[in-house]
């Protein structure tokens, strides 16, 4: 298809610039529409250390061109393992090896988040015929006209954009109007982050895997990051929390008390930080829209989960690839584009909104369940899990098909 006067009149807006912004920047991008990046921060960054990818995340990041270049920092990680965090017992144990990868067409890997934030920025940078990159710009309002929709900043400046995509996070502006339920309750679930040099780490635990120590209401996470000079350690506990958890520092005599009930070996690694970082974790129920004519949602805008299935930066990737190629297919018709994108993603991202609040409740399960839980998935063949996460895996078509994009499945020891 030809580009249009559709796509060579007004921008589309993007609120923010995180990577689900920059995703969705770069996705519109390759289909030839020209954007503006409106990010409040004074600079565009991304908080946060580690980040596990999925073979879904990896189509994703191949369908926007740039998942080579993220791969050359990742670690490509052996096996997802989940211990017992009270007998220290080994539970679930997935292999990530050429099965897993011939499967899925890409691999399962751990990197750091600034890395695939820069990735997405740089390719954002290159393509500036077509990208705006705007800082101190802070979406507050917006209000529908008849050939596009104005964008209010927060210094009362306006913008007169094609389309407006809310990628600006949990408390959305965009959202609320579109929505209007406010700011997302705290979930309880607040979670303890640090980054240990390898050096640091103990011998015993410096596996080539993402693991997971599960306990009663807790559970630690740790994997290897930057070429095995790192290793990323969140430790998670659920419980009556309110006024804590953006990104202040914690103590270990704060933390370790709550994980006491955890076996030996894992309260060993938790000894190591001097300090943590504290972040309380929020969610939202699925919502059956996200868009209002040519306005709509991205991201943990449209559908903030929990972190148990590792894939909020991935459903928003895919929400990018998904929203351009309905942009594209409707020739910037943005009202009919956002209700295209909007079918096309709603159910398989509301999927994993609760499925990943499910799953916390197998990690924290206790007492009997704990046990229950342990026999259900001791000893399970690698069969049964890849079928158990084929449709969370498996990227969608409209992923794979993305500009003709091909995988760039590349082997662990390459």
């Amino acid at each position: 298809m030809g580009v249009s006067d559709h796509r060579d009149s007004k921008a589309v807006a993007i609120a923010g610039g995180g990577i689900g912004g920059l995703a969705a920047v770069l996705a519109l991008a390759i289909k030839g529409f020209r954007v503006i990046v409106l990010e409040q921060a004074h600079e565009f960054g991304e908080l946060g250390a580690g980040i596990q990818l999925a073979p879904n995340a990896w189509s994703a990041l191949d369908a926007l061109g740039v998942g080579e270049l993220v791969k050359r920092d990742a670690v490509f990680i052996e096996r997802l393992l989940m211990m017992d965090g009270i007998s220290g017992e080994r539970i679930i144990d997935i292999p990530l090896d050429e099965r897993f990868r011939k499967r899925y067409r890409n691999p399962y890997a751990v990197t750091h988040r600034a890395d695939i934030h820069r990735a997405l920025l740089d390719a954002c940078i290159a393509r500036s015929s077509l990208v705006e990159l705007r800082t101190h710009s802070k979406v507050t309002r917006f209000d529908l006209e008849h050939d596009g929709v104005e964008v209010t900043l927060d210094d009362r400046a306006s913008i007169h954009a094609a389309a407006l995509i809310g990628a600006d996070g949990w408390r959305s502006a965009v959202r609320e109007q579109i929505v209007g339920d406010g700011d997302p309750p705290a979930s309880g679930h607040m979670c303890y982050r640090a980054v240990l040099s390898v050096d640091d780490m103990p011998a015993d635990l410096r596996w080539p895997a993402a693991t997971l120590w599960a306990a009663p209401n807790t559970h630690i996470v740790h994997y290897p990051l930057r070429g095995w000079k790192l290793f990323n350690l969140v430790a998670t506990v659920v419980r009556d929390q309110a006024g804590l958890g953006h990104n202040e520092e914690a103590l270990p005599g704060e933390v370790l008390p709550l994980f006491a009930k955890n076996c030996e070996t894992a309260l060993n690694l938790l000894r190591v930080p001097t300090k943590f970082r504290r972040w309380m974790l929020r969610f939202r129920e699925p919502v059956a829209n996200w868009s209002e004519g040519p306005v709509t949602l991205l991201g943990d805008s449209a559908h903030l989960m929990l972190q148990y299935f590792a894939q909020g930066a991935a459903m928003a990737m895919e929400d990018a690839v998904c929203l351009a190629s309905a942009a594209d297919a409707c020739d910037g018709h943005f009202a009919e584009a956002f209700q295209r994108y909007q079918g096309m993603r709603l159910v398989r991202a509301s999927r994993v909104q609760i499925s990943s609040r499910m799953l916390g409740l197998l990690y924290h399960a206790a007492d009997v369940s704990r046990l229950v839980r342990n026999d259900i998935y001791r000893g399970r063949s690698a069969e049964r899990y890849y079928d158990a996460l084929d449709w969370i895996f498996t990227a969608p078509d409209y992923v794979r098909d993305f500009g003709g994009a091909k995988s760039s499945q590349r082997r662990v020891d390459s």
